[in-house]
């Protein structure tokens, strides 16, 4: 009966999502399709940043423009689906959130709507634009990582934890750039000296073998790559780090804020906005091709001293006078 249920309220829900977009279409409205490969849960905030960007372009949703939201809620094979039914509308947008997977998907899936991506993955690697400065065809966006950020942040966990001979390192090998993001960290490991041991997830049910293999490895702390999948676990995440102390670092605030001992990286709410500006931009004319890919500029060290108190930990000086933000 659960199942039924579920099922009836997705088409449901699907068809009001629908019909929303049919009025809004037939009104005239631009619609942006939002393709995220992720929980609609855990990306509140981020939509919220996105929204506020396409305010600052003279943008709202529900008077002026209207937003077709597609969540893979962890099924990652839905997104070829999803990209497809967004191109047969003709969106005017289609902004692919959530690491590289959902831009490929909507890049296959169209050559002329626009695209504006968000993520970690390397789009020229990927073949998603030709570049970072000239991207040249119909695909842009905003980056979230880069390689100078993974020497940083685990020479930051070295400083709070430098008894520890061991680091696990959390990754998701489905990433579309699983591999060159492990060479990132296996590149820093080499040029810190530090011994890591990788551990996979593919899914949230994936969390609780993945922390019982950190205790049998005996590894003393854990590096969290960045990933969509561990940003929407954060809560899930963060308690079980806390349930067997493990000291972990994390690439974005919003895993601290759940918990996490400490992260370093982007403002991803901020990258979300940005997003957001460029949607408004391509809306009232410009071209993806025109439109650099943005390059993270700024980085934050997030320190939450409540975990760090409950793991016995004393965050070293240098460490605390170089956060950005304590959390109490």
């Amino acid at each position: 009966m659960t199942d039924r249920r579920t099922f009836v309220s997705g088409v449901a829900g699907g068809l009001v999502v629908w019909l929303l977009a049919a009025h809004a279409q037939r009104q005239g409205l631009p619609v942006i399709g939002y393709l995220a490969n992720a929980p609609a849960a855990a990306f509140t905030n981020y939509v919220d940043a996105f929204r506020r960007g396409l305010g600052e372009m003279g943008y709202v949703e529900g008077q002026n423009v209207a937003i077709e939201y597609r969540w893979t809620e962890g099924q990652r094979d839905r997104l070829p689906g999803f990209a497809r039914d967004l191109a047969d509308r003709q969106v005017a947008v289609i902004v692919a959130t959530g690491g590289g997977a959902p831009a490929l998907a909507a890049r296959a899936a169209t050559t002329s709507i626009p695209i504006v991506f968000t993520g970690g993955t390397d789009p020229v690697r990927a073949g998603l634009v030709a570049s970072l400065g000239r991207p040249g065809g119909n695909a842009t966006g905003v980056l979230n990582a880069g390689n100078a950020l993974t020497v940083k942040r685990l020479a930051f966990l070295r400083e709070v934890v430098p008894a520890v001979t061991l680091i696990a390192v959390l990754i998701n090998p489905a990433n579309t750039d699983a591999q060159g993001r492990m060479s990132e960290i296996q590149e820093a490991a080499r040029t810190l000296g530090q011994q890591i041991a990788v551990v996979e997830a593919r899914n949230a049910g994936d969390l609780d073998h993945v922390f019982a293999t950190i205790m049998q490895t005996h590894a003393g702390a854990l590096f969290v790559s960045d990933h969509p999948l561990f940003t929407g676990a954060r809560t899930q995440l963060t308690a079980l780090a806390a349930k067997y102390a493990i000291p972990a670092s994390y690439s974005f605030r919003d895993l601290a804020v759940a918990g996490g001992l400490m992260s370093y990286g982007v403002d991803l709410p901020d990258v979300h906005r940005q997003a957001g500006v460029y949607t408004g931009r391509i809306l009232k004319g410009a071209k993806p091709a025109d439109l650099p890919v943005l390059q993270p500029t700024k980085f934050d060290l997030v320190i939450n001293m409540k975990t760090a108190k409950a793991l016995g930990l004393t965050i070293p000086q240098s460490v605390l006078l170089r956060a950005e933000e304590v959390i109490q």
